[in-house]
Order: C-alpha cells, then sequence, then structure tokens
C-alpha cells in the first residue's frame, strides 16, 4: 500500500489519504477543535515557531497545525495530482 504526502513546509510530510478538510484557524468552530484537539493530546504542531495559517483535521479526530495557507495546499495538492495524471 502506497501513501501519498504532500509537503507541509519545514521538511514536513503529511499522508493524503488520512486527510478529512484543511480549514483556516481563525473561526471559532477550529479555534475550539485546535483546543479540544490539544486537551486530548491530538494536536501535532508542525508551524516550526511560526504562526498557524491552516488546520488539517484528520482520520480519527488528529488536529495538524501547518504554517502554510489553505490555499498553498491545495495547490500542492493539485499539482502532485496533475503531475501524477501526466
Amino acid at each position: 500500500m502506497s501513501s501519498e504526502l504532500i509537503h507541509v513546509g519545514f521538511d514536513n510530510y503529511l499522508t493524503l489519504d488520512r486527510v478529512l478538510a484543511v480549514a483556516s484557524p481563525a473561526s471559532a468552530p477550529m479555534k475550539r477543535t485546535v483546543q479540544r484537539a490539544k486537551e486530548q493530546h491530538r494536536a501535532i504542531d508542525l508551524t516550526s515557531g511560526r504562526r498557524t495559517k491552516a488546520v488539517v483535521v484528520m482520520q480519527e479526530e488528529w488536529v495538524t497545525l501547518i504554517a502554510i495557507t489553505p490555499e498553498t495546499f491545495h495547490s500542492r495538492v493539485a499539482s502532485m495530482k496533475q503531475a501524477a495524471a501526466d
């Protein structure tokens, strides 16, 4: 079984088959989701001390904080899929 990995900055990668959603961290529901994940020790901070620009909700209630925007994440996934199609 092979998993596609997506680069999320600072030599960190996420596996795409476990990603459920990518969202901005600014909304109140996402802030509550991140806080709940931190309390349950299910938050992974991949920002390397930078500002969190996107929250990646993953399977099994894991939440990943990344320092790239949701738009950048989407464009990386799209270009990766385009390269695979060619």
